[in-house]
């Protein structure tokens, strides 16, 4: 086992996070199907995050984070930056905590998740969408308001409850040759990789990012964080810098990385609707994608992946252009 003492999220901390939250999240199921791995050439297990609690993984970090803050730090509220499924998940942890969101969304954020902001009660402050304008914004409520910064991906009580999903899905398939995930701040790769690693259990680790949004990728093969051409990606979920607690949980622990185009995102995502018979949003296909390209050694092997959000504007379905 790889020594996991000198990173920033321990093993200890996702068990942790998995007692604080389990009152406030699903236990999402894990999907197969015999199509589908005869299509993909390995044995795939599913984990149904987009089945969870505001449609994404994003409900576990955010409560792992909003139930570890004072009883005096919640009655100043929190304050977050976010496309949409971190934004909507702070809106109902601080909701079940009792406290404010306030919520900073760039103004080309998918119009259904800016309906679950509000419908779950998060303010919402537009800005300019670049991360330079999200972070300022957010600054200045901080400022303003005295309100607890949660970062979308980079906190490490986010870190810590995103890898919860993966102790579940171990839980229920604990001979996985490989567990595979979509990286755009690097939240929940980070925390899969501790949770995979911190367990014993012998499962490679895979990440998977679009080809038009691949600043972690960059990052993971060059040693040194640095962001990438500006994102242009179907997949909004995904066009984040990686952190920095998620590059160097990354650097330390990923076995593998791969980059998908944006052709073969929307072929994984309609691939899913159609046999697995679950709704996924373009982030979640980006694992899917990279099976379907053969990016990885995954022919006949036992592949958990995990399908992190269903969060899609029904009215913008990236295959109704081409049926026109």
């Amino acid at each position: 086992m790889r020594d996991l003492s000198s990173l920033p999220v321990t093993f200890a901390d996702i068990e942790a996070a998995a007692a604080r939250i389990a009152p406030f999240v699903h236990r999402t199921p894990v999907l197969t199907s015999h199509r589908l791995n005869a299509i993909l050439g390995c044995e795939v297990f599913f984990k149904c995050e987009n089945l969870q609690r505001i449609g994404a993984f994003k409900a576990r970090g955010a409560h792992n984070a909003v139930f570890s803050l004072s009883d005096e730090e919640a009655a100043r509220g929190v304050v977050t930056h976010s496309s949409g499924n971190h934004a909507a998940a702070l809106s109902l942890a601080a909701g079940n905590r009792g406290a404010r969101a306030y919520i900073v969304m760039p103004s080309n954020a998918p119009k259904a998740k800016v309906e679950s902001v509000r419908r779950l009660g998060g303010e919402i402050e537009f800005c300019a969408p670049t991360t330079a304008a999200r972070e300022a914004a957010a600054a200045a409520i901080v400022a303003e308001r005295g309100a607890t910064l949660v970062h979308p991906y980079d906190d490490l009580k986010v870190i810590a409850g995103q890898g919860t999903a993966a102790l579940e899905l171990l839980a229920e398939v604990p001979d996985l040759d490989a567990v595979v995930a979509p990286v755009g701040g690097g939240g929940l790769m980070s925390g899969t990789s501790v949770a995979v690693r911190g367990s014993g259990a012998q499962a490679r680790l895979w990440a998977s990012e679009p080809e038009q949004a691949d600043d972690a990728w960059r990052s993971w093969r060059s040693g040194v964080r640095t962001a990438g051409d500006p994102p242009n990606t179907i997949a909004d979920g995904l066009r984040t810098t990686l952190g920095e607690n998620g590059f160097v949980i990354l650097r330390a622990l990923l076995d593998d990385f791969a980059t998908v185009p944006e052709t073969a995102i929307v072929s994984a995502m309609r691939l899913v609707w159609e046999v697995l018979k679950v709704v996924i949003e373009p982030s979640s296909a980006v694992p899917v994608a990279a099976l379907l390209e053969g990016r990885f050694e995954a022919r006949g092997r036992k592949v958990g992946v995990i399908l992190t959000g269903g969060n899609v504007d029904l009215d913008q379905l990236p295959w109704q252009d081409a049926a026109r």
